[in-house]
C-alpha cells in the first residue's frame, strides 16, 4: 500500500512548479519553459497514479516504474525547492549594501552559477521524468477522477466526552476484576492476575478503568502503572518501577542485587498494585528465574500485579490468579459504540442508515478497534448510497486476528485525504507506544510539506484539524492535556497536549509506508539509508548512521534525543563534528532535524538550505552562530533547555518563514534579536518577558 502515497507527492511537487517563487526564479534564469514542462508531466502522470496503483498490485513492471517515479518526484521537489530557497535569500538581501551585492556575483551565490548549477539539475530532472511518462503511456492507463479528494467537512467541535462515557460493554468486565483485586487482601505473597485478549479488543482500557476505580484507588497505598511493549528487559523494567514508587528519577545501581534492595527501601511494606501494560515475552526462564523473585518478595498483603497480554500463552506462564479473558462485545454493545461514533457528527439516525449501519457492526465482529475507525469513516458520509459502498467493501467477514482486522483498518485508510494519509504514514517514524506531542508532530508534518494552506486556513489551523481528525477516527488516541519540566527555567513547567497509537494502528502505519526506518532494521538487513525519508534514532553510534549514509540518501526527517547525543559526546569527543558533517553532508534534503550540538562548530555545520524544522533543545552552546540566519525556509527553531545560551544572531528577522521559536529554559538569555516584528509568520514566541521588553523596546 505504499504506493498510496506517490499521488500526494506528485501533486505536492507540481503544486511547488506552479510556486510563485520557482516560476519567477526560473524565468529570471531563462528556464522556465523547463519548469512549465516539468509541471505539465507531473500534472500529467498525477491524472493516471490512480489506476497505475490499481494495476500495480498485479503487475510487477507498473511498480517498478511507480518506485522510480517516487524517487524522481523526490529529486525534482529538492530541486525546486533550490528555486524556492534561491529566491527568499535574494529577498533576504534587498537594502544590502551595493558592495555586498557586487561581491554576491563572485561567492558561491554567483547568479551566474546558480543559473548553470540549476540549469543542468532542472534539465537531469526533465530527463528522467520525460522518460517515464514516455512508458507510462506504454500501459495503458486510464485517467481517473479518484484523483479529486474526498472533501471532509469542517466540524467546530468534536465528541469530548469523557473516556467512561466512551466506553461500551466492559462495565461487567471492570467489576469482576475489582472484586479479584479486593479479594486479594488477605494473601502475604504478591499475586498476579493477567488480562488477555486479541488487539484491539479493549484490555488496557479495562485496566484503566480498573486502575482508576475509586475502590482501587482507596484499596492500595501504591499504585503504579508501565507499560512494557516490546521491552522485557528486567534492569530497565526495575528501574522504572522503582521510579515510579518514588515519583521521579534518582540515579540507580546497575546490578540486580543492589536494585533490590533499592525496590525494598521504596515499596516496603506498603500494599501495592502494579499494572505491566502490553506484555509480549513468552519465555518462561525470564519470568520464572528473574522477575518474579524482585517483584513478587515486596510489598504488603494484598499486594496485587496486573499484567496485560495477547497470548494466552504469557497470561499462563505469569499468572497466580485465574487469567481474566476479554472477549468481543455483544451485538447491542458493538451498536452502542459504533453509532455513538457514526451518529456523533449531526448525522441523523435515518432506519436505511440503521439497517446499513448495524450490517456493517455485525461484520466488525464485536472488536472495538474496528468499530471505532468505521464509525467515525460513516459519520463523514450523509448518504445511503455512501453507506452502501462502505457496507459492499472489503470488510473480513472473520475478526479473530490482526491480519483480519488489518483489511478493516486498510478501508479507514483509504478514505482519507492524501494529506491525511501522508500524515498518518509518517507516525511510523516513531516506536510503538511512543508518546507524540501535537503540536511538534504538527510542526514535523509541516516541514515535510504534507499539509498545504486552503484558502484562509494557515498550515497550522490545518494540522490541528488533521490532528483532531485521526482522533476523532481512533487513529490516535490517548490524547490528553500533561504538564512538561523545564529544567533550570523559572518558569518550571509548560502545558502540552501529547496521545499515542494503538500497536495495530502503528502496525498499518508501517505497512502502507516504505519510507520510515529504524537503525536496528537497516543493520540486521545490511542496507544503507538510500529508500528510507524519515528516521527517528535509537542508542546508535553517530559513525554508524555515517555509514548508512555512504553514497548519498533522501532522507527528509533525522530526528534524535538531546540525551543520546549527551551520551555520545561524553564518550566519542574526539569525532562528533567530523560524524556531524558526514551525516549532513549525506542528508542534503533534510527538511527537519532534532539534534541537540554540543558546540558552536557543530551547529555551524547545519545549513541544510531545505530545512523547515530545527531542534537543538537541550545544548549547552553559548551562542547561535549567524549561519542559522541562512536557513530561509525555516518554520520551527526550539531552543528549549538551552541553559546557557546567551545572545541570538542579529540578523534572525531574516528567518521570514518562521512560524514557531520555542526559548523555554534559556535562563542565560540576555536580549532577543532586533526587529521581531518583522516576522510576520511568528505564531509561538516563549520566552521571558523581560526579555520581549528588550526586543520591542
Amino acid at each position: 500500500m505504499a504506493e498510496s502515497l506517490l499521488l500526494p507527492l506528485v501533486r505536492g511537487v507540481a503544486r511547488k512548479a506552479a510556486d510563485a517563487l520557482v516560476e519567477t526564479m526560473t524565468r529570471m534564469c531563462g528556464l522556465d519553459d523547463d519548469r512549465r514542462m516539468l509541471e505539465r508531466h507531473l500534472l500529467a502522470v498525477q491524472c493516471k497514479l490512480a489506476n497505475a496503483e490499481d494495476r500495480s498490485e498485479t503487475n510487477d513492471y507498473v511498480k517498478s516504474w511507480m518506485k522510480e517515479l517516487k524517487s524522481v518526484a523526490y529529486e525534482a521537489d529538492d530541486v525546486l525547492d533550490d528555486f524556492q530557497y534561491e529566491a527568499l535569500r535574494r529577498q533576504s538581501k534587498i537594502g544590502k549594501s551595493t558592495t555586498r551585492k557586487v561581491l554576491s556575483y563572485i561567492t558561491r551565490h554567483s547568479p551566474l552559477l546558480f543559473r548553470f548549477e540549476m540549469s543542468r539539475k532542472l534539465k537531469n530532472v526533465l530527463k528522467k521524468i520525460n522518460k517515464l511518462v514516455k512508458e507510462m503511456n506504454t500501459f495503458g492507463l486510464e485517467s481517473s477522477a479518484r484523483g479529486e479528494e474526498q472533501q471532509h467537512p469542517w466540524r467546530q467541535t468534536h465528541s469530548k466526552l469523557d473516556d467512561s462515557k466512551e466506553i461500551f460493554g466492559r462495565d461487567g468486565d471492570k467489576k469482576m476484576v475489582v472484586k479479584l483485586l479486593l479479594d486479594q487482601q488477605h494473601q502475604w505473597k504478591v499475586q498476579v492476575l493477567p488480562i488477555f485478549g486479541m488487539g484491539g479488543i479493549g484490555k488496557t482500557t479495562l485496566a484503566k478503568m480498573v486502575y482508576n476505580d475509586k475502590a482501587i484507588q482507596d484499596h492500595f497505598q501504591l499504585k503504579m502503572w508501565h507499560c512494557v511493549s516490546d521491552n522485557f528487559d528486567v534492569i530497565a523494567l526495575v528501574k522504572s518501577i522503582i521510579e515510579l514508587a518514588t515519583n521521579g528519577s534518582s540515579a540507580m545501581p546497575g546490578s540486580i542485587e543492589l536494585l533490590q534492595k533499592k525496590l525494598d527501601e521504596v515499596i516496603g511494606q506498603q500494599r501495592f498494585l502494579l499494572v505491566l501494560d502490553d506484555v509480549w515475552n513468552e519465555d518462561k526462564r525470564i519470568w520464572e528465574d528473574e522477575l518474579k523473585s524482585l517483584l513478587c518478595s515486596v510489598g504488603g498483603p494484598g499486594s496485587v500485579i496486573v499484567v496485560t497480554c495477547r497470548n494466552k500463552q504469557v497470561a499462563s506462564i505469569m499468572s497466580t490468579v485465574k487469567p481474566h479473558e476479554l472477549v468481543f462485545l455483544c451485538e447491542e454493545d458493538s451498536w452502542e459504540l459504533f453509532s455513538n461514533k457514526a451518529f456523533g457528527n449531526g448525522i441523523e439516525e435515518q432506519a436505511d442508515l440503521v439497517t446499513i449501519g448495524r450490517r456493517i457492526v455485525d461484520k466488525c465482529g464485536g472488536l472495538p478497534l474496528a468499530l471505532k475507525p468505521m464509525g467515525g469513516l460513516l459519520s463523514s458520509k450523509q448518504k445511503v448510497q455512501e453507506w452502501k459502498a462502505i457496507e459492499q467493501s472489503s470488510i473480513g467477514d472473520n475478526v479473530g486476528g490482526k491480519y483480519e482486522v488489518m483489511p478493516i483498518l486498510k478501508l479507514s485508510y483509504k478514505e482519507l485525504s492524501s494529506e491525511m494519509k501522508q500524515c498518518f504514514a509518517f507516525c511510523a517514524v516513531f516506536p510503538k507506544d511512543y508518546e507524540m506531542e501535537k503540536d511538534r508532530l504538527i510542526q514535523l508534518w509541516m516541514a515535510n510539506g504534507f499539509i498545504q494552506e486552503e484558502g484562509t486556513t494557515d498550515l497550522i489551523q490545518k494540522g490541528e484539524f488533521i490532528f483532531d481528525e485521526f482522533v476523532w477516527r481512533s487513529f490516535l488516541q490517548d490524547k490528553k492535556v500533561v504538564l512538561k519540566s523545564i529544567v533550570y527555567a523559572s518558569v518550571t513547567e509548560y502545558e502540552t497536549v501529547v496521545c499515542k497509537m494503538h500497536d495495530l494502528m502503528h502496525d498499518l502505519a508501517k505497512e502502507v509506508t516504505d519510507e520510515c526506518e529504524s537503525i536496528d532494521e537497516l543493520t540486521q538487513q545490511k542496507a544503507l539509508l538510500k529508500a528510507a525519508r524519515h528516521m527517528q534514532m535509537a542508542e546508535t553510534k553517530l559513525e554508524q548512521i555515517s555509514m548508512l549514509c555512504k553514497g548519498g540518501t533522501y532522507l527528509r526527517t533525522l530526528l534524535a534525543p538531546s540525551d543520546l547525543w549527551k551520551v555520545y559526546c561524553s564518550n566519542f569527543l574526539s569525532r562528533p563534528l567530523k560524524d556531524f558533517k558526514e551525516l549532513l553532508h549525506a542528508s542534503a534534503s533534510l527538511r527537519a532535524l532534532q539534534y541537540p550540538p554540543y558546540s558552536s562548530n557543530i551547529c555551524k555545520a547545519i545549513n541544510a538550505k531545505h530545512l523547515r524544522y530545527l531542534d537543538i533543545s537541550g545544548s549547552n552552546i553559548v551562542r547561535l552562530p549567524d549561519s542559522i540566519c541562512m536557513l530561509y525556509n525555516l518554520q520551527t527553531l526550539r531552543l528549549m533547555n538551552c541553559s546557557m545560551l546567551q545572545q541570538l544572531p542579529e540578523d534572525m528577522a531574516r528567518l521570514k518563514m518562521l512560524i514557531h521559536l520555542y526559548l523555554f529554559g534559556c535562563v542565560s538569555l540576555k536580549c532577543i534579536f532586533p526587529n521581531l516584528g518583522l516576522l510576520k509568520n511568528l505564531h509561538t514566541l516563549t520566552t521571558f518577558l523581560s526579555v520581549l521588553e528588550m526586543a520591542l523596546g
